[in-house]
Order: structure tokens, then sequence, then C-alpha cells
């Protein structure tokens, strides 16, 4: 929001404690007398709400600037250490885990690995030990937890509510199993739509509609629009590798079903055809190592992957017109090959207008765009005003 639009959106309403927080890590005003002239509030008012950040431990008096003529302003400064958020991609094979500060930067981070598919009974404990032991190297109190799964999730519950991959997952609520780790709110979300939310951080800065791909195990994408994330009705926007293709009809999919373009450019597809061509691979990071080590048939398949999305991203970017796709996931990591197939169809069989200005990106944060995207994720929930608010309001009722 530009400065203009920040003072129109607070002023005459009274902006809170938590606006005027949102104004100082945001960067838009650091002194006392920029919170005056951006919100329009009095002086004793703009001392009441900083004074009472202050007391929260969410803001420290900083340094005195130049003078303009008169007295030297004294800094107002967003405290990014005053606590820390936690961060889970939860993926089929292997879950990620990290702490994050109050301005996004990862302290620490680990990973589980655990069986193909496995439940949360057996996924999550893990992850919840994960983050006790990171806390040991991390003191500090979590504010809130990020977490991604695979498939449409309910936010407001915090569960899975339809993934065809994760058997077992939905219907259940994630945050009991990490209550002794941290008795802070859970917030969930599906991987695609974080790793897009990571993008906001990222080429976002540039380009304010993508499409982000996430091409793993499985086929995903986020949609930012106009920086904003796109989840559709019931949160199953981009479940672009179930979309059905004629050429792969009566191929059976892990979900259950027929003909979806999972069981031609999915990774799981890919790992299985590898196999039978004599490879030692179990995953599909497995078959990416290949590729990146010159193997011709690891290269091929990521390519034809690569090619058979294209055919159907054409379709999305002709709806949504993004000024960039963001490849992300495992198969990414082989960007110059996976993107070789993604644009030969693309350019093909999107318009020209769709594609005149396209760019064709690899992921910001590579492997731990999940992490980042969920740190995200949970510090915009955690930062709000309106949470800011609902915390003073309790400290001092």
């Amino acid at each position: 929001m530009s400065e203009i639009g920040a003072a129109s959106s607070t002023r005459g309403s009274g902006a809170t404690a938590g606006e005027l927080l949102e104004l100082l890590r945001t960067g838009k005003a650091v002194t006392r007398t920029d919170l005056r002239r951006i919100t329009g509030l009095s002086r004793t008012a703009v001392v009441s709400r900083v004074d009472a950040l202050v007391g929260s431990g969410l803001v420290v008096p900083g340094g005195e600037l130049e003078s303009t003529g008169g007295r030297r302003p004294g800094s107002v400064v967003f405290d990014h250490k005053a606590g820390l958020v936690g961060s889970a991609a939860i993926g089929r094979s292997r879950s990620q885990v990290a702490l994050f500060d109050l301005a996004g930067t990862e302290l620490g981070a680990a990973a589980v690995e655990h069986e193909v598919g496995a439940g949360p009974d057996a996924v999550m404990p893990d992850v919840a030990r994960q983050l006790s032991g990171l806390r040991g190297d991390h003191p500090g109190r979590i504010f809130g937890v990020g977490v991604s799964i695979p498939g449409s999730v309910d936010p407001d519950r915090g569960v899975s509510v339809d993934s065809p991959v994760m058997a077992g997952w939905d219907g259940v609520e994630l945050a009991p199993y990490l209550r002794e780790v941290a008795d802070a709110p859970l917030f969930v979300g599906n991987d695609a739509d974080v790793l897009a939310r990571s993008e906001r951080l990222g080429h976002a800065a540039k380009h304010r509609n993508l499409i982000v791909v996430k091409a793993s195990t499985g086929l995903g994408l986020g949609i930012l629009a106009d920086r904003r994330i796109v989840s559709g009705h019931l949160g199953g926007a981009g479940e672009i590798g179930h979309t059905k293709v004629d050429v792969a009809d009566g191929r059976p999919c892990r979900c259950g079903d027929t003909g979806c373009l999972e069981t031609l450019a999915g990774g799981w597809a890919l790992v299985a055809r590898l196999q039978e061509k004599g490879h030692d691979v179990d995953h599909v990071r497995d078959l990416v190592a290949y590729a990146l080590e010159g193997d011709a048939t690891a290269k091929q398949l990521l390519r034809e992957s690569g090619r058979a999305l294209g055919e159907v991203l054409a379709v999305a970017i002709n709806l949504l017109n993004p000024e960039a796709v963001v490849l992300g996931g495992d198969m990414a990591a082989a960007f110059d090959v996976y993107a070789a197939g993604v644009r030969e169809s693309v350019y093909a069989r999107a318009s020209a207008l769709a594609t005149r200005e396209l760019h064709v990106l690899p992921a910001t944060y590579g492997d731990r765009a999940g992490l980042v995207g969920c740190a995200s994720m949970a510090l915009d929930q955690v930062l709000s005003p309106a949470a800011v608010d609902a915390r003073l309001a309790r400290t001092r009722g």
C-alpha cells in the first residue's frame, strides 16, 4: 500500500496500535512524527499506541536521525527478535521444518524423511520433535506455525479436506500434534499456494501477476493476481495435475481416477518409467540428479514432462495472462531442461498476446520455497493489525 493509501485507510477511523506496527515493520514510517503524518492521529494518541507496542516487546526505540531543522527525531524500530514463527512443509516422502524470526529470516532448519504416503500419526510427531530440537538452539516465544500440505485445505479448521495423494489426512486436525512444542495458533495452506506465497517476497516484487508451478512428485499451481493468492471457492484452484488429457486416456492415476495429466508428467510417473529402463531411482529427486549428471534418458523424461505440462498450462496462461510463470518443486532443480519443455508447448499453444512479454523463471527460494511460504503465511497472520491489537488487549486484560 502506498503512503497515501495507508493514510486514507486509517485517517478518521483512529489507527490502532496494530496498524502503526504495520507501518513501522514495512518501512513506511520510522518515527513518531511519520506515524502522525500518515495516520492523522494526535501526538498523544501516537505516543500511547507506540508505548503499548514497546511494552509488548514488538517495538524498541531506535537511534536519533538527522535533523531537518530543530530537534533530532528519534526512530522507532520493529524488533524482529521479539519472537519466532515455525514452518513445516509436509510432503509425500519428506517434510521440512524451520524456525524464522519475525522479519522472516530463517534461523534453523531440518528435514524429516518418512514412508511415501504416511499418515499424520506417523509424520506429525517427527515434525514436532524436529521443531522442538530447533527451539533448543533458538529459544524464544513462538507466535504461530505455518504448515503446508498437498491438496485442498480448510484454513479455518486447519485441516486437509481433499487430498487425492495423502490418504488419512483429510479432516484430521494438525494443531494438537504441535501443541506441546508451541502454544500458538496453527495456519494450514495448500503446498502450491504456499509456494506462490513465497514469491510475494521474490519475483512478485517485479511481476505482480504470476502462475507458480510446483512440479515434484505431483503437479500443482499457485496463482498470484496483483500479489494476492487466488485459492478458489473450495481451495481447489490450481489442481492442474488431475486435469484429464486425451493422450493419457485409460492410464491409472494415484488419485484413483484415470487419464490425469500426472500420469504423463508427474514425478511419480517419471520415476516409474525410469525404473522400467533399469535406473536405480526411488524419488523424483533421484531422477533430477541423473539429469543434472547428464543422463540422456532422465533429461528426455524431464523435457517430456515439461512439454506435457505446458500444453495444459497454456490454457491457464490464456485465461490469467500472467507476467511470468515460476517453476518450483523438485523437477525445477533441473531448470534448463524442464523449462525448455514447458516453453516449447506454452509458446506453441498459448496466444501471441499472452506470451508476448511472458517470462519463465526459476523459483526464488529453490527447495526452501515451501518453508519460506509457510513462514510468510504465519507472519501475515500473527503480525496483522487485528492479531496485534487482540494480543495487546489480552495483555491489558
